[in-house]
């Protein structure tokens, strides 16, 4: 038998296991359906139709359906469009597909269909993870990973396998004669998180044989940090982070502008802090105002707590800081017309794909990387950069505006207007001169430069 956490169960509980028909979740549902009469769960079945993967897609449906059948359990079945909602909301497919797949879930248990949903992240899941969010540069709350318990409302969302490896499923299945589902897009190396599932990891263990086991325990020391962090932060930040500026006479002025906002924290009282502390405390005086800080900015601001350090900084493209006598404040301000804009309209080309597509000054050839299963994905659009356009580089953690990476490639003027991108599902997915970090069932070919 698989270990399964039961201390995440008890008597009683409705419990609908997220099955998508691969290995660990199917494995998931055998394992709750052999717990189920000792502990007294009311288990069920819930599977996602994400309209993504054509007939497959429907092969997995009717897998899930008859299994759910087999062992006499309910099955909920629930199908969405995920490309069209990637389109809306500017996300990629994978992004688009979880936000739906999890809200079902969140609106199965605020309706109290069931008391909680079981998902089937594995250790494997755990540390690819971390490893994951480590090579993108985060901080110590993202190195927590996957969390055991996500509370919602009406219930919770489980992870009961998180401490069983991916080839003790895989085993025990094969013993029992339990047939599953594959995906080929899990093997597509086009994708980062299957580079280092298939790639990098297995060069990790050459080092280390129990390398996925420690980036579990990492998460799991890491979130127990955080969880102490979060508290302590909460205890301090109200006496030290104060809205808007100081006026005469006493009080603060606070904008009433819905893109503006400002805090402001007392010199002295940052500089008493141990640097921990500190680090802390102005990342979250960021957050308050809507902004994220990567580790550079962060230090940017930890210099201008000291009184030879700089007075400004424009941290962002929404975000500056100002060192007066007193204060260390951080505002946000609402952006205008960007200098991408030009008097022009927008230079746009289509790219199908599979194809390839001539503009711009570049010839680009887009070929498809997961084989059948993303045939007839939407196009792209080879077009010149617009107000707000971000892009998310590789070894950078979140998406920067295009604005502060010209800045970083020294390119101005009318050239930042003219500049060559990529647009997919409402993504920029490849950028002339930068190597941009984003997964998509396709790959991207310059073919040719005018010039």
């Amino acid at each position: 038998m698989l270990h399964l956490d039961r201390t995440l169960l008890r008597a009683g509980m409705r419990v609908a296991a997220a099955v998508s028909g691969g290995a660990d979740s199917v494995a998931l549902l055998r394992a709750l359906a052999d717990t189920a009469p000792e502990i007294g769960l009311v288990l069920s079945v819930a599977h996602v139709h994400h309209g993504i993967r054509g007939a497959a897609a429907d092969e997995d449906a009717q897998f899930v359906k008859e299994l759910a059948g087999q062992l006499g359990l309910v099955f909920h079945f629930h199908s969405v469009d995920t490309p069209a909602a990637a389109r809306e909301e500017k996300k990629t497919l994978e992004e688009a597909a979880r936000e739906l797949r999890y809200g079902w879930f969140r609106e199965m248990l605020a309706q109290g269909a069931v008391d909680a949903v079981a998902t089937a992240h594995t250790l494997d899941d755990q540390a690819e993870t971390v490893l994951h969010r480590l090579l993108r540069g985060a901080w110590t709350e993202g190195l927590g990973g996957i969390h055991p318990v996500i509370a919602c409302t009406g219930g919770v969302i489980l992870r009961p396998f998180r401490a069983t490896r991916r080839a003790e499923i895989v085993a025990w299945l094969q013993a029992l004669g339990q047939p599953w589902r594959e995906d080929a897009s899990n093997a597509d190396t086009a994708f980062t998180r299957n580079r280092i599932r298939h790639k990098l990891l297995p060069q990790l263990a050459e080092y280390n044989p129990r390398i996925a086991e420690h980036l579990a325990h990492l998460a799991a020391i890491a979130r127990d940090e955080e969880s102490w962090w979060d508290a302590e932060l909460q205890r301090m930040l109200p006496g030290l982070v104060l809205p808007g500026r100081p006026v005469r006479g006493g009080g603060r002025a606070v904008s009433t502008h819905p893109d503006e906002g400002s805090v402001g924290m007392e010199l002295e009282r940052l500089r008493a802090l141990a640097p921990a502390v500190r680090r802390r405390v102005l990342r979250a005086a960021a957050k308050q105002l809507g902004c994220g800080l990567n580790f550079e900015q962060t230090e940017r601001l930890m210099a201008m707590c000291s009184p030879e350090g700089p007075r400004r900084e424009q941290l962002s493209a929404e975000l500056r800081a100002e060192r007066t006598a007193r204060e260390l404040r951080l505002a946000t301000v609402a952006l205008g017309a960007s200098a991408l804009e030009g008097k022009a309209e927008p230079q746009r080309y289509e790219l199908a794909i599979p194809g390839g597509v001539e503009g711009l000054g570049v010839r680009l050839r887009a070929r498809l990387t997961g084989g059948e299963t993303h045939a007839g994905i939407p196009a792209a659009t080879l077009r010149t950069p617009r107000p707000g356009d971000c892009a998310k580089l590789r070894y950078s953690r979140g998406a920067r505006p295009l604005k502060e990476i010209f800045e970083r490639m020294r390119v101005g003027g009318e050239a930042r207007r003219t500049w060559p991108v990529l647009e997919w599902q409402g993504r920029i997915v490849w950028m002339q001169g930068v190597d941009v970090e984003v997964e998509v069932p396709f790959a991207v070919e310059v073919v040719g430069v005018d010039g």
